[in-house]
């Protein structure tokens, strides 16, 4: 009898658990009723000051609210990400520790790396898509190239005489530039960095050519002058950059890169816990002011259900293996 007593009183306490949250808002998201009950880890794979690490910072700020709980930013570039996403997957899944995957992290390594740490499908548990970033075909003041069709030209009478930075080997970046290359029909030097920050500094003291990078790195700068916007990498035109053409249509036949982020759990992450995330990040991109935000950064706020993202993931990683293929890009 006490058992069956002890049973009422905690479904009881649950069903009253669950109207307050229907009343009040108050964050309790799961069946795992004290979840979560200290701060929560968002693993990056960049160094702090780029655009992926402004992405992961407002959503955490947000996260935050929804949530009730910390988040808390851990940086960790270099490798291509690869070193991020192995600290993630050796996390105890018990969704205190996530990870801020991108198409680089999640799909193209496994291309890159033949020895890959982690299996970007079985090591991880997708929560939910976030952001679309497209990047934009920067060049700095070394460069005088006022269009793509000029930048060829000047690539094409100068076989590796032009350098291109990216955030590192196996970006998006990386692989944004080598793709441009196999189209293009011309030879530049890559140049990785370990993160967009330190990048941009060489690009705008004219130590690195050109870059494929994130529109909200170089916005200021691009508006200034300093470094001069010649194409987006995706098949449509930026909203905040509508006088940017893309890729394609400067004449790049089949042009088309759009970086994507989401967040992903370690694999083994209770179900009803990821579902719980799922919702709250739904309601945290949902919002008015961070939708704002992130548009005028030329980054397109994005959502979609756990089984989506794990879809985008299986599809990209072979796409990108043909691209990586076919462009000849290797790990630096």
């Amino acid at each position: 009898m006490k058992s069956t007593s002890f049973n009422r009183r905690g479904a009881l306490t649950r069903t009253a658990q669950l109207l307050a949250v229907a009343a009040f808002g108050l964050p309790i998201l799961s069946a795992h009723a004290a979840y979560p009950d200290k701060p929560i880890r968002l693993i990056v794979p960049f160094p702090a000051g780029g655009a992926g690490d402004t992405m992961a910072r407002t959503l955490g700020e947000r996260l935050t609210t929804e949530v009730g709980q910390q988040i808390i930013i851990d940086n960790r570039g270099g490798a291509g990400g690869a070193t991020a996403a192995e600290a993630a997957v050796r996390s105890a899944p018990d969704g205190y520790t996530l990870f801020f995957g991108t198409m680089g992290t999640n799909a193209i390594n496994v291309a890159l790396y033949p020895k890959l740490r982690y299996d970007p499908i079985k090591d991880f548990a997708p929560v939910a898509l976030t952001h679309i970033n497209p990047r934009v075909l920067v060049v700095g003041p070394s460069v005088k190239a006022k269009n793509v069709a000029e930048l060829i030209a000047l690539a094409k009478s100068k076989p590796d005489g032009l350098t291109y930075g990216s955030a590192g080997s196996g970006s998006s970046g990386h692989l944004s530039g080598a793709l441009f290359e196999s189209i293009a029909g011309v030879k530049m030097l890559h140049v990785p960095y370990k993160g967009s920050a330190p990048l941009m500094a060489d690009v705008l003291a004219g130590r690195v050519d050109l870059t494929f990078d994130s529109y909200t790195v170089y916005q200021e700068h691009i508006k200034t002058g300093k470094v001069t916007a010649l194409a987006v990498t995706s098949r449509t035109r930026m909203g905040v950059a509508p006088d940017l053409p893309t890729l394609e249509q400067a004449g790049l036949k089949e042009y088309d890169v759009s970086n994507w982020l989401g967040v992903f759990a370690p694999a083994g992450t209770p179900a009803d816990i990821v579902k719980s995330l799922n919702t709250a990040i739904g309601r945290a991109m949902a919002t008015p002011e961070l939708k704002k935000q992130l548009v005028s950064l030329g980054i397109e706020p994005a959502f979609s259900t756990p089984e989506a993202l794990g879809t985008l993931v299986k599809n990209d990683i072979p796409k990108w293996a043909e691209i990586v293929k076919r462009s000849g890009a290797t790990v630096d």
